[in-house]
């Protein structure tokens, strides 16, 4: 009896190995590719090509970074979603192409939740409200009156028009009562310059990017926008801490064709997850001002759509559109 269930238990697994073999072959004939939707340089492209690396051991195959630029990473976006969903080819994007654009955009070109398939998120950051010094103030709290008895002087800065720094300004504005001009910059940097020249009074950016110029007292970061303390700055308060119920993190996640095999999906979702929470990798993120996280293709999902869900009050509040 014991041997008719040995023979019937290894009838099945030949079965299964079968059933799969010809994804795995499908997928082992030619590089991965990971396309990242921005240049080279960065801390997205520096984290791509990190990953790549663990995938690359993971999978015992090749696997190459491609940067596909343009349209704010729409043109990526697309592509991937448009390719076979044959596990050859995913995407690993910040939060904006796949749960802001749908709520900015009229015509993406491609729909974030149905042509797209979630791997992993695999790394976070958050946003910092900071004042120059000519700004009197140390708290958010203190920001707040000042922009009230200041309605003329309260405008923030942010790194580009449409990006989610600028929808964070907004959301912002609402919680205090308070309408504030929003200045565009072409990116963090002169953003930054700016404030600590005393031409803008706020800016709101990655905790990162300010971190320069906060320790060097050139500049005050006075909140920070996830649900928890920033690992940066663990001295300053989130929003929420200082009594404004707001929250906007960021991240980093990679993502599939609609109808890629769950086997692959899972698969990659595995060696992801459990590469960036070993220490070294950590680090190496930490460094780069992201914070490491790992999640199962489900978890990740859910995170998408809540996130989707999270920042579109905010975009339909500005009053943006591309052709602003």
């Amino acid at each position: 009896m014991r041997r008719l269930v040995f023979l019937g238990l290894a009838v099945v697994s030949t079965i299964f190995a079968l059933a799969i073999a010809p994804v795995w072959s499908q997928v082992s004939e030619q590089p991965l590719r990971i396309v990242f939707p921005f240049a080279a340089g960065g801390s997205g492209d520096a984290l791509a090509r990190l990953l790549a690396e663990n995938l690359r051991t993971g999978l015992n195959r090749n696997v190459i970074v491609e940067n596909v630029t343009g349209a704010a990473g729409r043109i990526a976006t697309r592509q991937v979603a448009g390719a076979a969903p044959d596990g050859n080819t995913i995407l690993i994007t910040p939060i904006a192409p796949v749960a802001v654009y749908q709520h900015v955009y009229k015509d993406l070109g491609y729909d974030p939740i149905k042509d797209l398939v979630p791997i992993s998120q695999v790394a976070a950051f958050e946003f910092g409200l900071a004042v120059g010094e000519k700004v009197p103030v140390k708290t958010l709290k203190e920001l707040v009156d000042w922009v009230k008895a200041n309605p003329k002087l309260a405008s923030y800065g942010s790194p580009a028009a449409g990006s989610l720094p600028h929808f964070f300004g907004v959301l912002f504005g609402r919680a205090i009562g308070a309408e504030l001009v929003h200045v565009s910059y072409r990116g963090s940097a002169p953003a930054i310059a700016d404030l600590a020249g005393g031409q803008i009074p706020i800016v709101v950016t990655t905790t990162s990017d300010l971190l320069a110029m906060h320790k060097a007292g050139r500049i005050r970061i006075l909140a920070t926008s996830d649900s928890k303390r920033s690992p940066l700055v663990p001295d300053v308060p989130t929003f929420r801490e200082a009594g404004y119920n707001i929250e906007g993190a960021a991240w980093y996640g990679l993502f599939a064709p609609a109808k890629t095999s769950s086997a692959i999906v899972e698969r990659y979702a595995k060696i992801l997850s459990e590469a960036v929470k070993t220490p070294d990798v950590k680090e190496r993120l930490l460094k780069m001002g992201l914070y490491a996280t790992g999640t199962t293709p489900a978890e990740f999902g859910k995170i998408q759509k809540t996130d989707s869900e999270r920042w579109a009050p905010a975009v339909k509040a500005s009053g943006f559109t591309p052709e602003k």
